[in-house]
Parts: C-alpha cells; structure tokens; sequence
C-alpha cells in the first residue's frame, strides 16, 4: 500500500499533466532524477514539467504537509535546485501554501504556488493555481437531477447558479 504522500505526488504529477497548457507546459512527467549544472550532483524531483519542443522545464515538488506553510528554508532549498538545474522555475504542490518569506522565495524564482486538497485523489480533487480554480467530482449526475452551485468570493460577492 502506497503511504499518504507517494499518493499525493502520483494524484498531482497526473492533475498537472491535464492542466499543463495553463502553466505554459507541454507536458508534466513524474518523479525522475535531474542533474545539477553548477553542483554536478543529482536532485530528484517530484515532477517535471517539459515546455513545447522540449524547449526549458520546471521542477515540480509535492509536499503534503497538513500542519504548517511551506516555510522559507524549504522554498530556498527548491529555489536553488531550480538554480543549480537550469530550470526555468518551479511548481511547488500543497494544502496550506507558503509563509510570507517563503512567498517572497516564490516570486522572486518564478515558484508557482499550487493548491492541492490533501486527500485528492486523480477524479475527486481541488486544485487551486494562477487564480484558477479546478474541481473534480467523482459523482455523475443524470438528465433528470438538479444542481446548485454557490461561490463566495473574497471581495464577500455571492454567485448562485442552478439547472437541471
């Protein structure tokens, strides 16, 4: 049986491969081994994501802390295996975010913050990024079911919608 966070990593290389276009990707492979340019060691990284033409990548790391933001020690640490690497940047996956100095990290070494309910899975999910949001539901309704939606916004507007 897989443990909690190799599911994860699995659930969120394969949800960003299907919205790979919306990062500027042409595809999101899985977990592999990288080379450093400037160290000469190897990073494993979580997940890559390849440009068009296989013209640049991004790192993706996956970490499914449900207890604290991703802190700015642990952003440094991928903001330098995007250095070391030669990546355009990076792709950092989880269901809390980042700490104000780790945002910071974040902006400055084109770090996408990526939000990803921690029990996702690759049908029934929340994925959050570049104000966008994603919602899988496992459930299928019928012709003959109803719906509603409601969204709440930060700025407190409401919009309900319904059909059948």
């Amino acid at each position: 049986m897989m443990k909690k966070w190799e599911t994860y990593e699995e659930v969120a290389a394969y949800l960003l491969d299907q919205f790979a276009s919306a990062f500027g990707l042409s595809r999101v492979e899985g977990k592999q081994d990288i080379e450093g340019q400037r160290s000469g060691t190897k990073w494993q990284i979580d997940g890559k994501g390849v440009r068009s033409g296989d013209e640049g990548f991004m790192i993706v790391e996956c970490r499914r802390f449900t207890t604290s933001k991703q802190n700015q020690e642990r952003i440094g640490a991928l903001a330098y295996r995007i250095i070391d690497s030669g990546a355009d940047g990076g792709i950092l996956v989880s269901p809390l975010g980042l700490q104000k100095g780790a945002e910071k990290i974040a902006n400055a070494e084109n770090i996408t913050d990526v939000y990803l309910n921690e029990h996702s899975t690759c049908h029934e999910y929340t994925l959050k990024f570049l104000n966008r949001m994603m919602v899988g539901i496992q459930e299928q309704a019928t012709a003959g079911d109803s719906w509603e939606c409601t969204v709440f916004r930060k700025d407190s507007s409401v919009k309900s919608d319904e059909g059948t």
